[in-house]
């Protein structure tokens, strides 16, 4: 997510610290520039026009063309403003309260929030400890119920046994009598898709909220919905007074011009993100992290808490001993990839790292599941010298390595690329000089 919005600005700030001093044609130029990636990365236009003329009217404050460091003030001040747009004081989520703690999550059919239900009870029961009881109420969509049940049966949470012939609210009330009962603490209510623009659906909701009494309300949105997501937030928040929003399908969004819509929009804060198909693959959403991401400086703290529940801590400090002394053979190679799956990708990865000017890197399409079981075939069809010394693979071994991994020449001449700038990157970091390091991610 935010890639496209992420890529847009970094070029904008390199190109403005090319030019050290700024001239106000300059702003004018640099406020057009961010206004069309806004545009482009799907933010609403009514956000865009509120976002840029806030940082305009700071950076004239700021009087930033008389800065000693202008492009680095631009910088600051657009920091500032998408922080301040994405920043709540209730970000993390809600389950304080009196047990059960009831949790509703509402949004248009199709976003998601069956798979996100559950996500969301696996999330409470590891992060907080919670007995969670899991209930669908959705009796319009066929197999809506049994979908839950089968995924709650996947991950070992209780789901309700929900009657698909009595009424959503009905459905609501018992659930809610036995989650007393049996003592859970925490209930996640899984509603019917409704379109925003049906007075009846919303009623139903509206009926179904009042008797539960949810702690949270969350509205559930899939990130690919673009600017529709303004509208959509806008709706169901007058209606029903939502109090958090999840994202789904982040991974295939590159824009993310969603979040910033429904969070300016409704003033609800974002609170947790699907990031994959896997149930494990929801995450907090932390304001500060996301716009570092978006101004291309990477989330060095999201990936180090990724890596410390993935990787294995050998592996960790063998890759580490290995990237201070330059060194980054194929057998490197063939265990980062494996641990990169097990982070999400390499787009996942990338996305959190900081954006150097002219480091070249592979691409997701590059290591997807079919492009790995490749390079591992041919990692595995290497001799032991060949993984450590790659510059010792010849015309007449590529062919022999070619046969033995089913693959072809030129399949191992793209990993051999692969591997260079990979191993490049590996040695630059090894080699700079921290405060210069420090300096190039201002």
């Amino acid at each position: 997510m935010f890639s496209l919005l992420s890529d847009s600005l970094s070029k904008l700030f390199q190109k403005l610290k090319s030019k050290g001093v700024l001239t106000e044609k300059d702003i004018d130029d640099a406020m057009r520039e961010i206004r069309l990636a806004l545009l482009e990365a799907d933010v609403a236009l009514p956000v865009v026009k509120e976002l840029i003329a806030n940082v305009k009217t700071k950076a004239i404050g700021q009087e930033i063309v008389k800065s000693v460091a202008p492009a680095q003030m631009v910088v600051k001040i657009v920091n500032d403003e998408l922080v301040n747009i994405l920043k709540s004081d209730d970000q993390s989520i809600n389950v304080g309260g009196q047990a059960p703690v009831v949790i509703m999550l509402v949004g248009l059919q199709g976003a998601g929030k069956t798979t996100t239900a559950v996500k969301l009870g696996a999330f409470l029961r590891k992060k907080l400890k919670k007995k969670v009881l899991l209930a669908s109420l959705d009796v319009y969509r066929p197999a809506a119920i049994e979908q839950l049940q089968i995924l709650g049966k996947q991950v070992e949470i209780d789901t309700f046994e929900s009657d698909k012939n009595l009424p959503a609210l009905e459905i609501a009330k018992s659930v809610l009598l036995e989650s007393k009962q049996k003592g859970y603490e925490v209930l996640i209510l899984d509603t019917a898709g409704k379109l925003h623009t049906d007075p009846v659906a919303i009623n139903e909701l509206q009926q179904i909220k009042k008797m539960a009494a949810p702690l949270e309300t969350f509205l559930v949105v899939d990130a690919l919905t673009g600017q529709d997501a303004a509208n959509i937030g806008k709706v169901f928040n007058e209606q029903l007074g939502i109090t958090g929003i999840i994202l789904t399908r982040v991974d295939g969004d590159a824009k993310g011009g969603a979040a910033l819509s429904l969070k300016m929009i409704t003033g609800a804060p974002i609170k947790l993100l699907g990031v994959g198909e896997k149930i494990s693959e929801l995450e907090e959403f932390h304001p500060e992290r996301a716009v570092s991401r978006i101004l291309g400086m990477g989330d060095i703290v999201s990936l180090v808490e990724k890596a410390s529940s993935l990787v294995n801590e050998e592996d960790a400090l063998t890759m580490t001993q290995k990237m201070r002394q330059g060194r980054f053979d194929l057998n490197d190679l063939k265990r980062h990839l494996k641990n990169m799956k097990k982070m999400g990708g390499i787009a996942s990865l990338l996305s959190m790292l900081p954006k150097l000017p002219g480091m070249s890197l592979p691409t997701e399409g590059a290591v997807g599941d079919d492009a790995f079981k490749r390079i591992e075939a041919i990692i595995d069809s290497m001799t032991e010298l060949e993984r450590q010394e790659p510059k010792i693979l010849n015309a007449s071994r590529k062919i022999r390595v070619a046969k033995g991994s089913g693959t072809s020449v030129q399949d191992i001449n793209r990993l051999l690329k692969q591997h260079l700038a990979m191993s490049d990157m590996m040695k630059r970091f090894s080699k700079m000089d921290p405060r210069r390091l420090k300096d190039m991610l201002k």
